[in-house]
């Protein structure tokens, strides 16, 4: 007699998440909850607007020039950042701005990599052509420690998990130290605390606060050395300072206002570029006259 076969259930399968979605969902709660109980953005309807078109973008072009529907977290990162970082009474920034950064990833490359960090780029490059018209984030915010505690914490451990917290670090350390030095290089004839402070007080703001933990540590525009990240967030560091420094005594007061967008428009592309040619003349083949194979 044969014996019954008995199937045994198939194991039930878990519900995941794509890790590369938990930073633009995280980012997403923040933005709501913040927007809910304390009003940060100035018209939610803009920021939808902009978050909407980086998406479309990014699956048209991807489908026709990669042939498939790419991933979306990137665009969902850039569209919301973009709509949060734009200000300006007009719509088109808020359409034109992710349109920007979406094709800077598929016009600027350069061995399959992009050099900007592509809300960076759209950003730098709205405030450069039309400072009449679009402004950047600042103050509008408000005084309210409790959202960007939030920042904080979340962000924090977003770049934990990508094992980028390095770069926000040196970043902040070193704003602070060349913050000090421009405190000490002023013409101003407060004193050297008032001074300080003064010079401190940019990065307690929002902007600054998604600037070093989304901006700077975009894992498709930094580096791939740990010590190479760490040597471009100074360097960022550096020429922002150089920037609010000397952008006043050229007469160039709206490029010192946004200094850090230029910094990381100007050090990021130009550490990728050197990256990508260092690591393409390691991989040449040598020169010389090969040996000849022995007869079989």
């Amino acid at each position: 007699m044969t014996p019954a076969i008995t199937m045994s259930p198939a194991p039930l399968r878990k519900f995941q998440i794509d890790t590369r979605f938990v930073g633009p969902i995280l980012i997403s709660a923040i933005l709501v909850i913040g927007h809910l109980f304390f009003g940060i953005l100035e018209d939610w309807r803009k920021t939808v607007a902009c978050f909407s078109t980086s998406i479309i973008i990014e699956m048209a072009i991807g489908y026709f020039i990669v042939g498939r529907l790419p991933h979306l977290a990137s665009a969902w990162v850039g569209g919301i950042s973009c709509g949060i970082l734009v200000r300006s009474p007009e719509w088109w920034p808020y359409l034109v701005a992710p349109c920007i950064a979406i094709l800077s990833k598929y016009v600027i490359r350069l061995h399959g990599r992009h050099l900007w960090n592509p809300s960076n780029f759209a950003v730098a490059a709205l405030l450069l052509i039309a400072p009449q018209t679009v402004a950047s984030l600042s103050i509008q915010w408000g005084n309210h420690v409790l959202p960007m505690m939030v920042i904080w914490l979340f962000g924090g451990v977003i770049v934990y998990r990508l094992n980028r917290f390095h770069i926000s670090g040196t970043y902040v350390l070193f704003f602070f130290l060349f913050a000090a030095l421009r405190a000490l290089l002023s013409d101003d004839a407060s004193p050297l605390l008032i001074r300080v402070q003064q010079e401190i007080a940019p990065i307690t703001g929002p902007m600054y606060q998604l600037f070093v933990l989304f901006m700077i540590t975009d894992p498709k525009t930094t580096m791939h050395s740990k010590k190479g990240q760490t040597i471009v967030a100074f360097l960022v560091a550096g020429m922002e300072c150089a920037i609010r420094y000397f952008g006043p005594r050229m007469g160039l007061d709206h490029i010192a206002t946004h200094a850090p967008y230029y910094a990381l428009t100007i050090m990021g592309p130009s550490s990728n570029l050197l990256e990508i040619l260092w690591n393409r003349k390691a991989k040449a083949p040598t020169g010389g006259i090969s040996p000849t194979p022995a007869a079989a």
